[in-house]
C-alpha cells in the first residue's frame, strides 16, 4: 500500500476543544442546521452503525428513556447512521410497537436521527473507521457546548453497547466544572466532593498546606477538595 492509499483509509477526527464541524442534513424530526439550530444547548451527537440491529435497538430505547433528562439538562440528543429517512422511521415505528428491553416499551423516540446516507457528516467526525467498517459508523458520542465547542468524545466498538449512567455524569460534570469553575474526580456523581483547581505559585501552595483555604480539605498542595451538595447542583445545572 503507498503512502497515498494509507492516508486515505485514516479517518479524520475532531478533537477536544475545537469547534464542532458544521452541516445540514435531514433528520427524522426535520431538516437541521448545525448548530446554528442549536444556539446556546448542549448538544450530544452520536452515530450508531445501523438501523434494525439489536445493539443499536437497545440502545435508542435507552437514548428515549434517558431523553427527558438531557432536556432537563438543556442539552439536545441527536443521532445518526448511515441509513435513509425511510429506514430510520420504518425502525422507531417497529421500536415502539414491537420492542421490549430492560423494563421499557412503546418507547416513542422523539430526538432527532439524522440521514447520512452520504456518509458527509459521519465523515466529518471520524465515525467511520475502515478497521470496524467502511460502511457503518461505530458508536461516537460528542458532547458539545453552548458555544460549538466539543468538550468531550466517547468512540465504542460495532459490537459494545453504550452505558447511558456514564454518558450523562459525563454531561453533568462538564456543565458542573463550568458553572462552578472545578474539577471532578474518578466516579465524581452529583452531590460528591469536587476538586479545587491547581495553583500555580508558592505562596499559594504554602497557604493550602497552612490550611488557609476555606471550606476545603487539603491533603497536599495539589490535591485539595471541597464539598459541592446535589441540590446547588442541580439548581444551577439543571431546568427545574
Amino acid at each position: 500500500m503507498t503512502q497515498q492509499e494509507s492516508e486515505k483509509t485514516v479517518p479524520t477526527m475532531p478533537v477536544i476543544g475545537q469547534t464542532a464541524p458544521a452541516f445540514k442534513a435531514q433528520s427524522t424530526q426535520g431538516p437541521i442546521n448545525f448548530p446554528d439550530d442549536f444556539s446556546g444547548k448542549w448538544v450530544v451527537l452520536f452515530s450508531h452503525p445501523s438501523d434494525f440491529t439489536p445493539v443499536c435497538t437497545s440502545e435508542f430505547i435507552s437514548f428515549a428513556a434517558w431523553d427527558e433528562k438531557y432536556r432537563e439538562a438543556d442539552c439536545q440528543l441527536i443521532g445518526l447512521s448511515v441509513d435513509g429517512i425511510s429506514s430510520h422511521i420504518a425502525w422507531l415505528r417497529t421500536i415502539k410497537e414491537k420492542i421490549q428491553f430492560n423494563g421499557h416499551k412503546n418507547m416513542d423516540v422523539k430526538l432527532p436521527l439524522i440521514d447520512d446516507l452520504s456518509m458527509e457528516v459521519a465523515k466529518k467526525y471520524g465515525m467511520i473507521m475502515p478497521g470496524e467498517s467502511t460502511t457503518k459508523a461505530v458508536r461516537a458520542v460528542f458532547f458539545i457546548d453552548p458555544k460549538a465547542t466539543i468538550r468531550a468524545i466517547i468512540y465504542y466498538p460495532l459490537s459494545l453497547g453504550r452505558n447511558f449512567e456514564e454518558l450523562y455524569r459525563v454531561l453533568l460534570a462538564l456543565k458542573t466544572a463550568d458553572e462552578f469553575g472545578i474539577a471532578t474526580p474518578a466516579d465524581w456523581h452529583p452531590g460528591d466532593a469536587v476538586i479545587v483547581p491547581a495553583v500555580n505559585t508558592s505562596k499559594a501552595a504554602n497557604e493550602r498546606m497552612e490550611n488557609k483555604m476555606e471550606g476545603a480539605v487539603c491533603y497536599d498542595w495539589f490535591f485539595c477538595l471541597k464539598n459541592l451538595e446535589k441540590d446547588t447542583v442541580y439548581k444551577k445545572i439543571l431546568k427545574k
